[in-house]
């Protein structure tokens, strides 16, 4: 099979590359000359663990191609997939100018029949208006081409989504026809032998189940984050209540661990458009935007602490950052409340040392100055008078208090992510604060 991926961002590139592993032929398409040039030399421009070696290897064999031209690739594609960025408006909406962009560039050069796939993350009804666009582009053209539309929402996770693509938990496709259903069933065929579960449904509805999953997945984060400051204020421990509601079965432990709110590239934008999508539609998600809310909150949590141990006087105060990015294995900072706390920081006075694993030069990018850049862990504390865990990665897990006390100007931890003993780490001569915990 031949396929044509639109897009060699982060969904895109896994896409392509994961599609070549499985023996298609793939051309990933970007209109960055820079991006695909180097793309073409084997360099990948996302931190994402598994990738560079799996592309590479695909590009040697042949059956992964890079190019700026969509006129190079479509004809002779069983599929062409739609993977562009959908950023979120400045009412919450998802901004669909890329994609509608893509579906045009299709209808101008479609000389036969294929599968129009959407691979991102959509609000209800783009299909339709794809559909449209193409169409438009062909009448304009003076020719009758059949195509077919198809939605197969991506459910990967920065920092296993190699692993996430080749061993999904599922696979969501939306059709409207057989032929197009008969097409992506023998595309996805390797993983059916492999018994991975695929769904067959309506676009409409492959459309709402990716935000619906997202949504559903940050509810529980923001819920568990509330009863977390519940805990703080009742003197509870939050490790000790995930346990106890984690095991229950019908709710299970996963996303029920406190920190400072959620951030990345999905969660935030997808419960912004779930809840745009919902009102432009004449309802409100209450408990969607509930989460939002209740999440945006969250994102100060460590701030709040720490102006209050410093009795609301942070000036010239240095205060040490560890981790940058929303969550380990990837080096995507937006969203991520570590730059809400760095912000906050710089604000009331203080100096901001910071170390993240791969994610400095992302958090530079909208930092900039305004705070420094530590080469590694311990030159970060140096001269500080505490120290706040924004990022969980596992270098951070064991640190040597020994080595930390005699950098340190105060001995003090802010743990965003709840990865630390208390006890352990106040036995060492710390002063310790969590979330949500004793």
């Amino acid at each position: 099979m031949k396929i044509t991926v639109v897009g060699t961002g982060y969904v895109g590139l896994v896409t392509g590359t994961c599609f070549s592993e499985t023996g298609v032929n793939v051309t990933c398409v970007d209109v960055d000359s820079e991006k695909i040039s180097l793309l073409r030399e084997g360099k990948v421009p996302i931190y994402e663990p598994g990738l560079a070696v799996m592309m590479n290897r695909n590009i040697d064999k042949g059956r992964l191609a890079f190019t700026t031209s969509i006129d190079d690739t479509i004809n002779g594609s069983d599929a062409i997939f739609i993977a562009v960025g959908t950023p979120p408006g400045e009412d919450g909406s998802a901004d669909l100018q890329h994609v509608l962009k893509v579906a045009s560039d299709i209808g101008k050069v479609l000389t036969g029949y294929i599968v129009v796939v959407i691979k991102s993350t959509v609000p209800v009804g783009t299909s339709l208006k794809v559909q449209g666009t193409i169409r438009q582009e062909l009448a304009g053209r003076k020719v009758n081409i059949q195509f077919d539309m198809a939605s197969n929402p991506e459910f990967l996770k920065e920092g296993s989504a190699v692993e996430d693509f080749l061993k999904p938990e599922r696979i969501v496709i939306g059709t409207s026809t057989e032929k197009a259903a008969e097409i992506m069933k023998r595309l996805y065929q390797p993983f059916l032998l492999n018994n991975h579960p695929i769904y067959f449904m309506d676009i409409a509805s492959s459309e709402i189940t990716k935000y619906a999953a997202n949504a559903m997945l940050a509810t529980r984060i923001s819920f568990i984050n509330e009863i977390a400051n519940l805990c703080d204020i009742l003197g509870a421990d939050i490790n000790q209540v995930r346990k106890g509601i984690g095991s229950d079965s019908r709710i299970g432990n996963k996303f029920l661990y406190a920190g400072t709110g959620y951030g990345g590239s999905c969660f935030p934008k997808d419960v912004k458009a779930l809840a745009k999508t919902a009102s432009d539609n004449g309802y409100d998600l209450n408990v969607v935007k509930a989460a939002e809310k209740a999440n945006e909150y969250q994102k100060s949590v460590l701030f709040r602490k720490i102006m209050k141990h410093f009795d609301n006087d942070l000036t010239n105060r240095t205060i040490a950052i560890w981790g940058l990015a929303f969550k380990p294995h990837t080096d995507d900072v937006r969203e991520a409340p570590s730059l809400v706390l760095a912000s906050m920081l710089a604000e009331n006075g203080c100096t901001i040392k910071a170390y993240d694993p791969a994610a400095i030069g992302e958090a530079r990018k909208v930092l900039g100055d305004r705070i420094l850049y530590a080469t590694d862990q311990y030159e970060a504390v140096a001269g500080a008078d505490a120290l706040a865990l924004m990022t969980e990665w596992a270098e951070f897990r064991i640190p040597e208090f020994g080595r930390m006390k005699s950098l340190m100007k105060n001995l003090v931890i802010f743990d965003g992510r709840n990865i630390y003993d208390p006890g352990e780490t106040r036995n060492a001569g710390f002063e310790y604060y969590g979330i949500g915990r004793r």
